[in-house]
């Protein structure tokens, strides 16, 4: 008996991951953008930078995962969406910085290979990646036996971008009386789904089949799949022609952690409750999970995924322009100054559920 023969029936097995990228090399070199200069399954990614663009580039990079979201997704059997979310969460951190995203490699590692499962998500990834205009170039995928439970997976993603330095955005230049700009989410993202897995499945006991009241005709399972929303291509066009001085990701944490992320120490966000739509996905979390509304702004994104922070004078002509590419948006706030012992975000208004 070979040696890779005794690899397999030790659990990896050599041939089913050649044949896997096989399957996914057409759905990868889909995503590639002018300055790849490299194939899949080689050891590394190799990216061209267009200097051309850029006076003085500077590299901006995130990593992230989905995190038990894909709890969601070994529940259902669903696995096509998960690599949006995936994407989603590096990219959307790399462009509120201002930087374009370049490229992107993802790491899926599980305990006994499925192509099915692999592809789907990979698949998934792709997608992802074309929605953000940047291109995958590179990946792992490590068959780990006695690490994860059969069809079970971890994913972890990889994303660099470039901006000039020039334009990097970075919140310094925010103060007084600007404006804050909500942009919708498409619902949950990829945050707080432990506390969600807990009051749905663990407390109600509810199957992910099963449909709760106002959730626009969804399975439970389908509405706690839906991708989180990749902005990449929002703020490319906006930072074109407007000025933003600050974005925030709104992501775990919620308000009340991420928008300081940007404030200069004198100034504070005061958020109007009340502004935005708020999707029934969260009502439905705070109203059986009985979830305190200041926990929930703390731990879910309520509704806006997105914030731009932008002079006031210009807030009106940036709403246009986010309608016109589809997006539904709303000044939701304002910059005030901050004084010793305030908190940095300030809510007011009545309750927002």
């Amino acid at each position: 008996m070979n040696q890779e023969s005794l690899y397999a029936k030790a659990g990896v097995d050599i041939e089913k991951a050649n044949r896997l990228v096989d399957k996914i090399r057409s759905v990868v070199s889909s995503t590639y953008t002018k300055g790849v200069i490299t194939e899949i399954g080689g050891f590394a990614g190799l990216f061209a930078l267009d200097h051309d663009n850029y006076e003085a580039p500077v590299l901006v990079s995130s990593t992230d995962g989905v995190g038990t979201k894909l709890k969601i997704a070994f529940l259902t059997g669903r696995h096509d969406t998960v690599g949006i979310d995936l994407v989603a969460m590096c990219v959307n951190d790399v462009v509120v910085t201002g930087a374009q995203p370049l490229f992107f490699l993802d790491y899926f590692a599980t305990g006994k290979l499925s192509e099915d499962i692999a592809s789907a998500v990979i698949k998934g990834i792709a997608k992802g990646c074309k929605i953000a205009g940047c291109a995958l170039i590179g990946g792992e995928t490590a068959e780990m036996p006695g690490m994860y439970k059969a069809d079970e997976y971890d994913l972890a993603g990889f994303s660099v971008g470039v901006v000039d330095r020039a334009r990097i955005i970075d919140g310094s230049e925010i103060g007084v009386g600007h404006e804050i700009i909500g942009v919708n989410s498409s619902g949950l993202h990829s945050n707080g789904y432990s506390l969600v897995r807990k009051i749905f499945f663990e407390e109600m006991g509810l199957d992910p089949g099963e449909r709760l009241e106002g959730l626009a005709g969804r399975t439970l399972g389908e509405e706690l799949l839906v991708p989180t929303r990749i902005y990449a291509k929002t703020v490319m066009n906006l930072i074109r022609t407007f000025k933003i001085d600050g974005i925030v990701h709104l992501t775990g944490g919620g308000f009340q952690d991420n928008i300081p992320r940007v404030l200069p120490r004198s100034c504070k966000a005061v958020i109007q409750k009340g502004t935005w739509y708020v999707h029934p996905i969260f009502k439905a979390v705070k109203k059986y999970g009985k979830v305190p509304e200041e926990e929930m702004l703390r731990t879910f994104n309520c509704g806006i995924g997105m914030i731009f922070i932008v002079p006031a004078a210009q807030s009106q002509d940036v709403l246009l322009q986010l309608k016109a590419l589809g997006e539904e948006a709303f000044v939701i706030g304002k910059v005030e100054k901050h004084s010793e012992g305030e908190e940095m975000v300030e809510f007011t208004g009545g309750e927002l559920f």
